[in-house]
């Protein structure tokens, strides 16, 4: 028996493809095949799907308070906390603007008519502009944000809590305690539902498999080839490229210090559990001190995703061109920003790039089928999308390691045991 849970998702990725292609081309004249077996797939794949949305908003409300609470104060370290910080966003817009700059030359899913293969009718609605959705941050009612799954308001609002609980200190260890609580029981809870993953992503691929025209399918694939090859690049060109540029560190020795980074994240896809083998990585085999990795890796696990950031971006140019909605040039400027927002808020939460793509498709009026296939091939970019990460955060440290050699401090020893 398989314990794996990737093994068995990988298994029921293709065997959805390859059995769902047999009842396309082999028994489509068969009614029980084409017609009702598609439609259970159906219906258990939307299940799966409705069942991660349903645990979207309360993870990602739980996990961002959680994580500016756990902080430590940014004003102790001064310089250090702004560098970090700052470095961290730009790493992420970097990766907005070199995925943008590829979906806008090569389009991916132009040409595609996903909407007639899914035989959906889809109610596209307009994205505000700029100005409209900064004001639209801010709620002026939270009920309504939590119950519309508005995830930029959510997100601001759990912020904010997060920083008024975090300057309370002791007065309201309680409270932060029954977040931490209902933060574990929400990270339970979509343990619980991903157990489930092999036979919902095995649906949703057999529906794929016998309804999408074989055109349609091989856009997918160049899809998914397009996403996998952008963030293989950032792991393996673009990151060492930056610290061989900013540091004496050259872009081989960077390569060959973060091999065993890169096969822990890929394993676990998870960039919480590889933060211990990014500390010894920074501290051991790069030298970075231990002030800068103890307090740059938690920050980066939690807000440093350069990864999800090509990859949203990439998924939302893909679907909307695919389902007939372009992405206009007016629209550009929105679009981008809540890809930005999105990327910084999906930080410790798994799964956290399709959490955040399903958020822009329903922004945009996309249908559930356009969530359904960034659902069915997440597993296979998800391990990749996590080595993205946690490379992101070395090199960034590492860089940010190197301007600060004439003003280097010990770690205060809560950093380095949390850590």
């Amino acid at each position: 028996m398989l314990k794996s849970l990737s093994a068995r998702i990988f298994i029921g990725l293709f065997a959805g493809v390859i059995l769902g292609s047999l009842v396309q081309y082999l028994l489509s004249d068969l009614h029980f095949f084409s017609g009702t077996l598609v439609d259970i797939a159906s219906g258990v794949g939307t299940m799966f799907v409705n069942m991660i949305m349903m645990l979207v908003v309360p993870l990602v409300f739980f996990s961002i308070v959680c994580g500016v609470c756990e902080l430590q104060d940014l004003r102790s370290f001064g310089r250090l906390g702004g560098k970090t910080f700052g470095f961290y966003i730009i790493n992420t817009i970097v990766g907005i603007s070199a995925a943008l700059a590829v979906c806008l030359l090569l389009r991916p899913g132009e040409g595609v008519d996903m909407s007639g293969a899914t035989g959906v009718t889809i109610n596209a609605t307009e994205l505000p502009n700029l100005m409209a959705l900064i004001v639209g941050i801010v709620p002026s009612n939270p009920i309504q944000a939590f119950t519309s799954g508005n995830m930029l308001q959510v997100i601001f609002m759990a912020l904010l809590l997060g920083g008024v609980m975090k300057s309370m200190g002791d007065t309201v260890a309680g409270a932060v305690k029954g977040f931490q609580t209902g933060n574990k029981i929400m990270m339970k809870l979509i343990s619980v539902v991903m157990q489930l993953a092999p036979i919902g992503v095995f649906a949703l691929m057999f529906k794929l498999g016998a309804t999408l025209e074989a055109a349609v399918f091989f856009s997918v694939l160049e899809y998914l080839g397009l996403i996998i090859g952008l963030l293989v690049l950032w792991v393996f060109i673009v990151y060492p490229a930056a610290v061989g540029l900013f540091t004496p560190i050259s872009a081989k020795t960077f390569r060959e210090k973060t091999q065993e980074q890169i096969l822990f994240s890929f394993s676990t896809a998870s960039s919480n559990a590889t933060i211990p083998v990014t500390m010894r990585t920074l501290t051991e085999k790069l030298g970075v001190n231990k002030a800068v990795a103890g307090f740059g890796v938690p920050l980066g696990a939690t807000m440093n995703m350069g990864g999800v950031a090509i990859y949203i971006t990439v998924a939302i140019f893909f679907i909307a061109n695919a389902f007939g909605t372009p992405i206009t040039m007016e629209q550009l400027p929105t679009v981008l920003f809540s890809i930005f927002l999105l990327a910084v808020g999906a930080g410790g939460v798994p799964g956290g790039g399709m959490v955040m793509i399903g958020v822009m498709i329903h922004q945009m009026g996309l249908p559930v089928e356009a969530f359904a296939l960034v659902a069915a091939l997440d597993r296979l970019i998800d391990m990749i999308l996590t080595s993205c990460n946690v490379v992101g955060d070395t090199a960034v440290l590492t860089i940010v390691d190197q301007t600060e050699k004439e003003h280097h401090v010990e770690a205060p020893e809560a950093l380095v045991d949390r850590a």
